[in-house]
């Protein structure tokens, strides 16, 4: 068997939501020691604020009113020695560690990637006493979203590779991003709902409801197998089979590839499509990728039949 494969971004690199319910763990956060100034974080210094970062983001995806610099002000006082403007650097530091696992993060908190090792170890503290974070999908429907905002693919785009590209595709890796987004189904589902609906919208729009009629969700019609989800139409009238790729993260969040739908793009080549979502926690976007598909990613197998020998 062929092994399925992982897409890592261009070439060049080489390599509304239901989580406003979650209910903290009682244990987080505990009492905390005095730390110096300058000193290192501790470990439950770090616990501290990314439980309190998560408690933000999940009041501002849920519409939830709360205070930046009164969740700074709460923080300090258990926090001896450590200013405002270090806890607002951190949880910019947090907002990096959740792009690179292909997670929305807080708005007004841009990435620095300057991350410490024992931060992503806190993220995952916090993770594995609330599993249902980052299998949760928004609270969408597809008329809120469709049409969907149409982009660029980032190896298209004529600019350098982002700040911190390794280092997310890094902790991508740790906290398998692709496999996660593969995995949730819900979240899978989600994002073809969207792309239908965006097609027929598209169509109906250019005064084509003759093709929107035909317009087809083959993966929930026939069942996975055929190498792509949606079957619909240019307004000329020229065959889209679109592969749905659906993810919370930012556009260079890796994703997973069947060995499969790879045949059916080279196959198919004039009509297959990757249609690539995005950001479907807040304003879901998308691109599209043309094969062939390592003319913008690195293919990296990442599974292997073991067969017996005889």
């Amino acid at each position: 068997m062929s092994p399925a494969c992982l897409l890592t971004g261009d070439i060049a690199a080489s390599p509304a939501r239901k989580e406003a319910h979650i209910l903290h763990d009682t244990r987080w956060p505990r009492p905390y020691p005095v730390a110096m100034a300058n000193a290192p974080w501790t470990d439950d210094e770090n616990d501290l604020v990314v439980a309190d970062y998560f408690r933000m983001l999940s009041a501002d995806l849920s519409g939830q009113s709360y205070s930046k610099a009164g969740h700074a002000r709460q923080l300090m006082e258990r926090l001896e020695n450590r200013s405002q403007a270090a806890i607002e650097y951190k949880r910019r530091n947090l907002s990096a560690v959740l792009q690179g696992l292909g997670d929305t993060w807080l708005h007004g908190y841009l990435p620095a990637y300057n991350i410490q090792a024992s931060l992503e170890d806190a993220v995952a503290r916090w993770l594995a006493h609330n599993p249902d974070w980052l299998d949760s999908i928004p609270a969408l429907e597809p008329a809120d979203a469709a049409p969907l905002r149409i982009a660029p693919p980032p190896t298209l785009t004529n600019r350098p590779l982002p700040e911190g590209h390794d280092k997310m595709s890094g902790i991508a890796v740790r906290f398998d991003a692709a496999g996660r987004d593969e995995r949730n189904r819900a979240l899978g589902r989600l994002g073809e709902r969207l792309a239908l609906a965006h097609e027929r919208t598209v169509l109906t729009r250019a005064g084509r409801a003759d093709l929107v009629r035909d317009v087809r969700w083959v993966s929930q019609e026939d069942g996975d197998g055929a190498g792509y989800d949606i079957a619909s139409f240019d307004p000329d009238g020229a065959i889209r089979l679109l592969e749905v790729k659906t993810t919370k993260g930012y556009a260079r969040t890796p994703f997973r590839i069947s060995e499969n739908e790879l045949a059916v793009s080279r196959e198919r080549h004039a009509e297959w499509r990757l249609f690539r979502l995005w950001d479907v926690s807040r304003t879901p976007q998308a691109f599209e990728l043309a094969p062939p598909l390592e003319a913008h990613v690195s293919l990296l197998p990442t599974q292997y039949l073991a067969d017996f020998r005889q």
